[in-house]
């Protein structure tokens, strides 16, 4: 699709809500890069955040611009109306965004920048997925909670081979093989993941691998996979799954900790 075509679709789309592309009013947005337009049209909500955490726009009141769209509820109003934005949907159907030749593309463009932005905003851990806040009054007593809870509904015990697919920083490897005394195999599409995990987990029995879970061929007593299940992608559903069941050994456990939602879709244009 030209920029062009791509750029006019996400006008229309924002017209509504009284927000324009390089407008005069401090809710406007003002691109940076022109392959933001096809980038939200095929990611929705989602590419629309990582692309501002990219840098590709910005916004003088950023509170005011999500206040209009959120109150004009694009996300439901959104419909195929045109040619162009019905090849984009098409497209986002058909193409596998999640293949194994782009595994590695999200480490690079969300965690591989550095650190120093995540031990800001994440608990001592780096654990980047909703804590439990039952008994919890503090982010680091809230995911400790988590990583507790995870262990306990997978009755870890010691000496059990564990498999974190998505093991982000070492979070959970870090915590179970200390508290539990398991053996973690964890595995991660960033570079700078691996590094601080490894880091960290040092001493203990954990390794911490660049991987793509596809790859993967031993069996293991445990499996878990932590705020990792979003990057999945639909068309990778069953796939993922067929790893899970041959992965873990026949009288294994399998945690999934994702988010999810109660309504069924087959786009993100509406996140």
């Amino acid at each position: 699709m030209k920029k062009s075509r791509a750029k006019k679709i996400v006008q229309t789309i924002f017209e509504p809500s009284d927000v324009r592309i390089n407008g005069k009013s401090p809710w406007d947005i003002r691109i940076h890069n022109p392959d933001f337009y096809e980038r939200v049209l095929s990611g929705g909500s989602l590419a629309l955040g990582e692309s501002y955490m990219d840098g590709w726009w910005d916004c003088e009141a950023i509170d005011q611009f999500f206040e209009k769209i959120l109150e004009e509820q694009l996300d439901k109003k959104v419909k195929a109306s045109s040619i162009q934005l019905l090849w984009v949907l098409l497209k986002a159907k058909i193409i596998n965004a999640q293949n194994r030749q782009k595994a590695y593309v999200i480490g690079k463009r969300h965690y591989d920048s550095g650190n120093k932005l995540f031990s800001i905003m994440l608990d001592k851990g780096l654990n980047y997925s909703c804590g439990f806040w039952k008994n919890a009054k503090t982010l680091d007593e809230a995911q400790e909670a988590k990583l507790d809870l995870t262990c306990r509904k997978i009755e870890l015990r010691p000496g059990m081979k564990v498999l974190d697919i998505g093991c982000g920083w070492g979070g959970f490897a870090k915590y179970a093989a200390e508290k539990y005394g398991a053996t973690i195999h964890g595995i991660t599409v960033s570079q700078e993941q691996v590094k601080f995990a490894n880091k960290v987990c040092q001493g203990l029995n954990v390794k911490i691998e660049l991987q793509d879970y596809r790859n993967l061929r031993e069996k293991y007593d445990r499996i878990v996979s932590i705020g990792m299940f979003e990057h999945v992608g639909s068309k990778n559903y069953r796939t993922y799954m067929e790893v899970i069941h041959k992965c873990l050994k026949s009288d294994g456990l399998f945690l999934l900790h994702a988010i999810a939602g109660n309504t069924s879709v087959n786009s993100t244009i509406h996140g």
